[in-house]
């Protein structure tokens, strides 16, 4: 591999680790309705789990509401046991032809439980990133050992890819910090 492929490589891998992290943030409870809660869920329609957004329009027409209405109205009991099954702590409710959500104010334990993981996930994605850097480490130490690369340029790769990863962390620290504040605030 080269340099260049080195580093390209584990920015690429980062970035996906951030994208990832993201992704699972968006799932993460605050007090407002956000379409992102439910995005996870795999409603089993048609004979195979199926994500929410193929099989209807989500929308959160008020800060405490979501509404999902189904393409197919005749999914309408299977979206709503979905909803109830995900652990998310939402009661949905059915007019026939959309499923409601009321987002209740959270109260201060569950607060603190949703900061506790988002800590988590953000420490999940620091640990995917330093183990990219491992990976591009051990990619320059071969290309060196197999004179592809000189040592001067081993080095510079070793310095790059940890810049790259302070900058990463920090933007997981940026993210996670942004979602906790989401979560505290009334």
């Amino acid at each position: 591999m080269s340099a260049e492929e080195i580093l390209l490589d584990a920015e690429d891998r980062m970035e996906k680790a951030v994208d990832v992290l993201k992704k699972n943030l968006a799932g993460i409870r605050t007090g407002r309705a956000n379409p992102g809660l439910v995005d996870t869920l795999r409603v089993e329609v048609y004979g195979s789990p199926t994500p929410i957004k193929q099989i209807a329009s989500v929308s959160a027409p008020e800060p405490t509401q979501i509404v999902i209405r189904p393409y197919d109205p005749s999914t309408i009991k299977d979206i709503e046991k979905t909803i109830v099954a995900g652990d998310l702590g939402l009661n949905p409710s059915n007019d026939g032809r959309v499923v409601r959500i009321n987002i209740p104010q959270l109260s201060g334990e569950v607060r603190k439980k949703m900061v506790s993981r988002i800590k988590e996930l953000g420490e999940e994605a620091k640990v995917s990133i330093r183990n990219i850097r491992r990976d591009a480490n051990k990619a320059a130490e071969t290309a060196a050992k197999d004179k592809t690369i000189g040592e001067d340029t081993r080095d510079d790769i070793k310095d790059e890819v940890q810049e790259l990863t302070k900058k990463f962390e920090t933007k997981v620290n940026d993210m996670s910090k942004q979602r906790e504040s989401e979560v505290l605030e009334d």
